[in-house]
């Protein structure tokens, strides 16, 4: 496709006599299409443009014609736009103020009602303090008594109070026995805060959720659990010495042993001091009653278990027991006859230790005949335990041994078929079957 266009434009002027006028058209610049693009044409002259150039010199003439309407369009509205943002930014200034000045008042409002409870806020916290200083010196007084088991923990984690609390309420401590409380500010120091925004919302947040009195209300539940809580500890500490005396005591009765005579045998390391009697207040609470009891249980529990100390209620083997000969009366093994057999034979390996079986001190360390190398420990009130076909001995006559400690190895030495231990106990001199002290020993142990 090719087009042209153009046009021409011719004047006539007066005729000039003796002068012909020849008339000329004037061809202005224009373009034509051809298949290789576009040809400008001017005087004469061609100038060629590829399409590509030709439609980017067309695009870029239409977008500076559109830039420069849209600056015309800016110029003539600017002053409009101006004037309206203005107003929007005082308007949005002056609802803010009102905000502000609104939340004053709340504040002002929130602080007044504040300092109007302080007085009887104070008191009750003033309570809490009280109570929770007694209890403090309750975990100091238990934590004494070793029998007691089990902390006192905080207040559970259900009564912790994690949401945001007024002025001069605390937070109780996660790590003590009971929870811990600061003294709250004055009112002085509580009136010149009034201008910290940051309080005042922790204030204002803290009434609405729960308000003051539901968090003394819960401090004081808090309180009442670990006051419950070290109640029943004592309980159960109290419960636990009674039947551990009451075990040891029966255990003494069914072995035969006098507890006496066994409590004036009992060595004592060295000690003293005035005497001071333990007195119970007159007006004393249920607590301190019932620590007086534990206290005294206590120190009949350890009176007992030093007496015990010299009872053989013990094994004097490790591992499993197994008998390969119990008391009384039985075949010999070498002559096949009856024959009394005054002890009991535990199945061991040569070189297994044999311990003591309960305080003492060493009577003989030797050969003893049929026995062969045997070790006897003097108990002290008629008690005595022998120790017999050891392969070596492991201490001397006059030594002062304990409970758990080797005395000796395992062997087949004496009267013996193979390696064992032949384990007596005796009560002023007479033989007495082991397994009765053994027994007592598991009870006690099961308790």
């Amino acid at each position: 496709m090719s087009y042209r266009s153009g046009y021409q434009s011719a004047y006539r002027q007066p005729p000039v006599p003796g002068r012909q006028i020849t008339r000329q058209p004037i061809n202005p610049p224009h373009a034509r299409r051809d298949a290789n693009g576009y040809t400008l044409v001017h005087a004469g002259k061609q100038v060629r443009f590829g399409p590509v150039v030709f439609w980017i010199v067309v695009g870029t003439v239409t977008a500076l014609g559109v830039w420069s309407a849209a600056t015309a369009t800016y110029f003539a509205f600017r002053d409009d736009v101006l004037t309206r943002l203005i107003a929007r930014q005082a308007e949005m200034q002056y609802a803010y103020e009102d905000r502000i000045a609104d939340l004053r008042a709340k504040v002002d409002r929130a602080t007044s009602r504040q300092l109007l409870d302080q007085e009887q806020f104070d008191q009750k916290l003033e309570q809490i303090m009280r109570r929770q200083a007694a209890l403090e010196s309750r975990a100091t007084a238990m934590s004494a008594i070793p029998d007691i088991t089990g902390s006192i923990r905080s207040p559970s984690r259900g009564a912790t109070l994690s949401e945001p609390r007024p002025s001069g309420i605390p937070k109780p401590s996660p790590i003590s026995d009971t929870a811990v409380f600061v003294a709250p500010p004055d009112r002085e120091a509580r009136l010149e805060s009034r201008g910290s925004n940051g309080a005042n919302a922790s204030v204002i947040k803290a009434a609405k959720i729960q308000g003051v009195d539901n968090v003394l209300v819960r401090l004081q539940n808090s309180l009442d659990q670990v006051e419950r809580r070290q109640m029943a500890s004592l309980t159960n500490a109290e419960e636990s010495l009674e039947s551990r005396a009451r075990r040891m005591r029966g255990v003494i009765s069914d072995l035969g042993l006098n507890l006496g005579q066994l409590e004036a045998a009992t060595p004592h390391a060295g000690m003293g001091g005035p005497y001071v009697p333990v007195r119970l207040r007159a007006n004393a609470d249920a607590f301190e009653r019932q620590l007086y009891r534990i206290n005294i249980d206590r120190a009949q529990v350890e009176r007992l278990n030093r007496t015990l100390a010299l009872v053989p209620y013990r094994k004097p083997v490790i591992g499993e027991v197994e008998f390969t000969s119990g008391f009384g009366i039985r075949s010999d093994p070498f002559l096949g006859r009856p024959a009394m057999h005054t002890g009991l034979d535990f199945r061991a390996s040569t070189g297994d230790p044999v311990r003591a079986t309960a305080n003492g001190k060493v009577a003989s360390a030797g050969w003893a005949g049929g026995y062969g190398r045997m070790v006897e420990i003097d108990h002290g009130n008629g008690l005595s335990t022998r120790y017999g076909h050891l392969s070596e001995i492991e201490v001397k006559v006059g030594e002062v041994v304990k409970i758990g400690q080797v005395i000796g190895l395992v062997g087949s030495t004496g009267r013996s078929t193979g390696p064992h231990l032949h384990y007596e106990t005796r009560i002023d001199g007479e033989a007495v079957d082991p397994q009765k002290f053994l027994r007592a020993g598991v009870r006690l142990s099961a308790g």
